[in-house]
Formats: structure tokens, sequence, C-alpha cells
């Protein structure tokens, strides 16, 4: 941290946040509910594109996937002392991205014409018109129950990463407060204008996010006295840069059909089925908008999922070349890896100043260029799907809506210090298995009124909607001791089972 005093990190950290803060105050001008919900439906198709970016990465992507590079087994088991097949070992998780890419397609071509067609602020208002009460209610439920859980998980690990960087400075500062002061500054700058404050917001956000990475990339060739071809050459020529995987079958974490259809499917449901993801494509001016934006982004995602799997390579390179060991972490009385810390600590410790301050940029641009829209998206479920806003318009919404801001605020903080006392794991790997059973019954939900033409007794949605979440994580234990792990599929599992409770409760429409 040489070079990096407390008061010039927090000064740029300010900074940061005044830009923010600014643009806040110019899209807030004379905002109304319209604006929070869905920008009146104005966004400009390339900023929402350039933003999802950001969005879709968040600062999971920005660590996690990295430090997952070069977490192979004979690494893990000189550390742990026991081997261990890890997921999105070297550019494996490209598979993954191809998959997101079908997935995009899919959202593109199926899901976002609907929502155009039915005028929806909020997507479950297709459930409840083709289903009824209870099974629009449950979906909007296992929402806010994904996302907050998803969220949470972001902030947690980029709350990690800020104690880092004050204890590398000298400085002690209790991790709640840390949590506090981070949700506090996303709440500052969303409660204005909502999603139309975010979509300018996020375009800032992830234009500092690549270039962090990039500077990252080019600060690490220069320490290494490389080139940038002679960079490409050697991430190309080592063993990090196989991408297909298929020698160990299905057990195997990162076997190609695995992790394709994984991708495919985690695409759909966390991106076409989820308000976040969607509550920006929905505010664009129309459906031909909104599919160029999803081309778009999709597309320019997979070379941006490239540089970050690259900069990973050039981390465990880097890191070889100056004898720096793996980050470790004692959990339950045994030693873990912690790859999740090795971009931050290459870049504050062993980098010059100047890319630390980029490292900081960069960590903070992804975090709250995807907590930022999950908070307004979970205030915009709240208010159109339990409390009613589109059908019952009074003046008191604005005043009810802040409050219901300031509420999953609040539970975004105390959901983050329960991850803080329990955590012992690869934070995305988590993210991904809690989606794969909270996001399930969606699936289920959305497929079966998709591909059928079935209507359902509405009143025992519920039931199977919660049993089926219950029964895939009985059926994946069971499997896994037989030796088969299905690993993100767990997802399919749940939203197959979900499919099956819908149809055990369905009857022939009238109509």
């Amino acid at each position: 941290m040489t070079g990096l005093s407390p008061g010039l990190i927090f000064g740029i950290i300010g900074c940061y946040f005044v830009v923010l803060y600014l643009i806040s105050y110019w899209t807030g001008r004379n905002a109304n509910q319209e604006d929070f919900f869905n920008a009146n439906r104005k966004s400009p198709w390339y900023l929402v594109a350039f933003g999802m970016i950001g969005t879709s990465l968040s600062g999971v992507t920005f660590i996690s996937i990295p430090g997952a590079v070069g977490a192979f087994p004979e690494v893990y088991e000189s550390i742990t002392g026991t081997s261990k097949l890890k997921p999105n070992i070297a550019f494996s998780y490209m598979q993954m991205v191809f998959g997101y890419f079908l997935g995009y397609v899919v959202i593109a071509a199926v899901l976002l014409p609907l929502y155009y067609k039915l005028k929806l602020t909020s997507i479950y208002g297709y459930i409840e018109q083709r289903f009824g009460f209870y099974s629009y209610k449950t979906a909007a439920a296992y929402f806010l129950i994904s996302r907050t859980i998803g969220a949470a998980f972001r902030l947690y690990l980029v709350a990690i990463v800020f104690q880092t960087v004050c204890a590398l400075t000298g400085m002690t500062i209790p991790f709640w407060l840390t949590v506090a002061i981070t949700i506090l500054l996303i709440w500052l700058y969303t409660s204005r204008a909502g999603i139309k404050t975010i979509v300018y917001t996020d375009t800032l956000q992830t234009l500092f996010m690549l270039a962090a990475v990039i500077f990252t990339v080019f600060s690490i060739g220069s320490a290494m006295e490389k080139s940038l071809p002679e960079v490409i050459s050697m991430i190309s020529e080592s063993k990090y840069s196989q991408v297909f995987f298929f020698e160990n079958g299905w057990a195997d974490p990162n076997n190609f059909f695995k992790q394709f259809i994984s991708g495919a499917l985690i695409t759909i449901v966390m991106t076409g089925l989820d308000q976040d993801m969607m509550q920006k494509n929905l505010s664009c001016k129309s459906l031909k908008e909104a599919r160029w934006n999803m081309m778009t982004f999709s597309t320019v995602l997979v070379f941006v999922n490239v540089l970050f799997l690259g900069l990973g390579a050039l981390l465990y390179l880097y890191s070889s070349s100056i004898g720096l060991e793996i980050p470790t972490k004692m959990v339950n009385g045994a030693t873990g890896l912690k790859t999740d810390l090795l971009y931050p600590v290459i870049a504050l410790q062993h980098l010059s100043p100047i890319a630390g301050i980029a490292f900081i940029l960069g960590i903070i641009a992804a975090a709250y260029s995807s907590a930022d829209s999950a908070l307004t998206a979970l205030t915009t479920s709240f208010c159109i799907d339990f409390l009613d806003f589109e059908k019952n318009k009074s003046e008191s919404n604005t005043k009810t809506r802040l409050f219901v801001h300031i509420g999953f605020s609040v539970l975004l903080f105390l959901v983050i210090l329960i991850f803080h006392g329990i955590s012992d794991d690869s934070v995305i790997t988590k993210l991904f298995i809690v989606a794969g059973y909270t996001y399930g019954p969606l699936l289920g939900l959305f497929a079966f009124g998709l591909f059928s033409r079935l209507k359902i007794n509405d009143n025992y949605v519920i039931p199977v909607c919660i049993l089926a979440p219950i029964l895939s994580y009985f059926l994946n234990i069971n499997l896994k001791s037989w030796g088969i792990d299905i690993g993100f599929l767990i997802l399919l599992l749940n939203g197959i089972l979900t499919f099956i409770g819908l149809w055990a409760i369905s009857h022939k429409a009238e109509d």
C-alpha cells in the first residue's frame, strides 16, 4: 500500500460518490413514481446495454472469477491437504458464458415480447394474469428472497475487500460499520429517481470497472517487462488457457455440457425472470430497442469475460514469478483457499499506487452497479406486487415507497451480517447454489405458463413451490452419495419438480 494513505483513498472514494450524486440530482429533477419504476420508458437502449454489463458482472465476477482461474486440484491439495475439483478453473467459465449468450437470445425472442405486450412494470404481473392471486404473490415473494440473498452476497464480498483495504492502510473499522456505510451510500443516490438514475450511474460504473481491469493487465505486464502481445502469448500458452473440459465426465464441475446448460438456464431465470435485470430493459422506449439492447449487451459480454479470465491467468503467472502464495483462510480449524483475495492483494500490495487506486474504484463500481439496481428492484417489486401501487394510486405512495426503500436497505444490512458469521466457501459458488433453490419455482411457474394451456388450482401453488426446493435439496444430497454431482443444474431439477407439481394441480381451461 506504499503511497496510498487512508486520506488519499477515502478522498478518491468521496470524489467518486460526489459524481454519482450529481448524476442523481440531474436525473432526479421533477422525478415521479414512473421515473423511479421504469424511467417513463424513455431510457436510451445503448446506455442500458452498456450499464447492464456492470450489473451482470458485479463485484463477484470482478474478484471471484479471476481468482478461480488457478484453483487447480493440485494447488488446492498443496495448501489444504485434500484434493478437490473446483468450478471455473482455467478458462472453463467461458463454457458458461456461451450458455449465457444462448439464454439472452431466448429472453430477446420469447420473454421481452411478452413483457412489452402486457405493458408490465413488474414482470410477475404475467403470473397473476395467467394463474391468479396466490401464484402471483408466490412468484414475487421468491424474487424478493432470491434477490435479497444475491445482493447481500455481492455486498458481503465487497465489504470484505474494503476491510482488507482499511487493514492494509493501518485503519481498524468494524465490519458492521463498513456494511452500513456501503448501503447508506447506495440509498442516498437511488432514493430520488430509482431506475432513471441507475441507467446513467451504471454506465459510468461499468466504464470504471472495465478501465480498472485493463489498467491492471497493463500494470502487471509492465511489472513483468512484457508488451501486450507478449502478455497475450504468455496467457494463451499457459495451462490456464484451456476453455473446454470433456475429459472427466459428469462428475467434473467444469464439464462442458454441465456448464453450458447451466449458463443458459441461469441467464433465462436470473435475468429473464428477475425483476432487477428486466427492469432496465423495460425502461427502453420500445420492444425493438429493448431487443437491440439485449443482443448488443450479450455479445459484448462474451469479450468482457475473456478479459476477466485473461486477468485471472495473468494474476497467477505474476504470482508465480514473484513467489507470492495464494491467500488462505482458517475455516473450522482447517486451512482453506481464499482465491477471492488474490486480485486485491496483488493490486494493493505489489503494483503501483495508481494500480491500487484503479482497483479500488473498479471494485466499488462493480459492487454498486449491481447492488443499486437490486435495491431499486426490491423496492419496485414490493410496491407493485404487494402494495398494489399500480391498482391503488395515491399521493401517499411516494412516502410509502421511501419507507420501503429504507426497509430493504436495513434488511440487506442484517443479511450481510448473518453471512459474515457463517461464510466459509467461495462466494460465487454459494451465490449460484442458493439461486438454484430460490429461482427454481420461478422457472417452473413461467415455463408452465408459457408451454401449456392448462389452468391451475391457484390455492395449491404455495405448497407446490415450497415442496419443490425441499425435494430438490434432498435429491441432490442422494445423487452426491451415488457419485453424481449435478452442480448448478440444481436449478433445472428444481424447475422440473415445480412444473410437475403445477401439472398435478392443473385442469383444462374453459376458454
